[in-house]
């Protein structure tokens, strides 16, 4: 059967002050009246019954995600000690599931993405599931729209085959983000994608490649496994957990794995990384504004302001982002709004954990 796995244990430092350790960015009303987490389960529930709908994230989010979707089963949500990365998060996701279903395939996913052709990306996510049944490690790369340094590249190889309307690739390389020169060059050169960390396979090829790339991390899996559905289990995984390395899926599987193929895709798709993709999403003022909350603005610019109980006023101000909670008021420059996870780590320096 096919399965979605939405990997949701991202702490959203660059969403800070609002996104906080113990309240993260999933759980946020960012680009709507929903949550991000809600949007990613409701998007995909045309092809995935509520039951085949898995959540991963730290034991310490898993009440308030649970509460925030009560209608997923409470077996479906993975609670990792501590987050140690996407591959451990997707290796933990598959011994599960191949213990409830052996054949399974595994449409990994993410909610931190905003996606606004919610039926084109159901579409692609039915011809993955049969691309990926010949053994294939599918990932869907997003057709760029400028030369982002901000994301990975994907190098598309020779069509392989065509599916339901949609063209897959052999994949000949990742490559992580780029200078600005690079960027351009492939982007112009029309073979790549951006790296979307969407992927699709079967549980028993992620498995043999971790078994093959990880080894080690897979023999841990094994200790884990070996406790599912036991009394032991809970104990067991509080005991590895912490002696797992830290990886990305990239890093760790992808780039040295076999029979890897990319699907390229325009789904309107956005990585809800930073304030910046907010402001970008939400619909503007004839001035390049976004007011949230309660403001009053008097002659600003390509501003932000989301603001949670009290008055923010702004009067002449240009390209800022503003962001104001009952704890923590948050003024940066636009051009800044990449680094404000400095301010988080700057926080953790001074011992300020109440902050964060």
């Amino acid at each position: 059967m096919y399965w979605a796995v939405i990997m949701a244990g991202g702490s959203g430092t660059r969403l800070w002050p609002l996104s906080r350790q113990n309240y993260p960015k999933q759980a946020l009303r960012l680009t709507g009246e929903k949550t991000m987490l809600q949007y990613a389960v409701e998007r995909i529930t045309s092809i995935f019954p509520l039951e085949r709908i898995i959540v991963v994230t730290r034991v310490e989010h898993g009440p308030i995600l649970m509460d925030q979707v009560p209608e997923l089963p409470v077996e479906n949500f993975i609670l990792e000690p501590e987050g140690r990365g996407t591959a451990p998060a997707i290796g933990l996701a598959a011994i599960h599931l191949q213990n409830r279903d052996p054949n399974a395939v595994m449409a990994i996913l993410t909610a931190d993405h905003f996606i606004s052709k919610t039926k084109h990306f159901c579409q692609v996510l039915s011809a993955a599931e049969r691309v990926a049944a010949d053994g294939s490690l599918v990932t869907l790369g997003i057709q760029p729209s400028s030369a982002s340094t901000g994301f990975g590249y994907i190098h598309q190889g020779s069509v392989l085959g065509e599916q339901n309307g949609f063209n897959f690739y052999a994949v000949q390389r990742f490559t992580e983000k780029p200078d600005s020169t690079t960027a351009e060059e492939m982007v112009s050169s029309g073979k790549y994608s951006w790296n979307s960390g969407m992927f699709i396979w079967r549980v028993d090829r992620i498995l043999e490649e971790l078994a093959c790339q990880i080894p080690k991390f897979f023999a841990q899996l094994q200790d884990i496994k070996r406790a599912l559905d036991t009394p032991d289990y809970a104990a067991e995984i509080e005991k590895v957990w912490p002696n797992v390395t830290k990886q990305t899926i990239d890093y760790g599987v992808m780039e040295g794995a076999q029979q890897v193929v990319v699907i390229p895709v325009e789904i309107g798709w956005t990585d809800i990384g930073s304030w910046g993709a907010v402001l970008d999403l939400l619909p503007m003022d004839e001035h390049g504004n976004v007011f949230i909350g309660f403001s009053l603005n008097i002659d600003s610019e390509n501003t932000l302001v989301f603001g949670t109980n009290r008055l923010v006023a702004t009067m002449g101000v240009e390209n800022l982002i503003i962001i104001d909670t009952e704890d923590a008021l948050m003024v940066c420059a636009r051009d800044r709004e990449q680094d404000v996870k400095a301010i988080v780590e700057k926080l953790k320096e001074e011992d300020k954990f109440n902050l964060i």
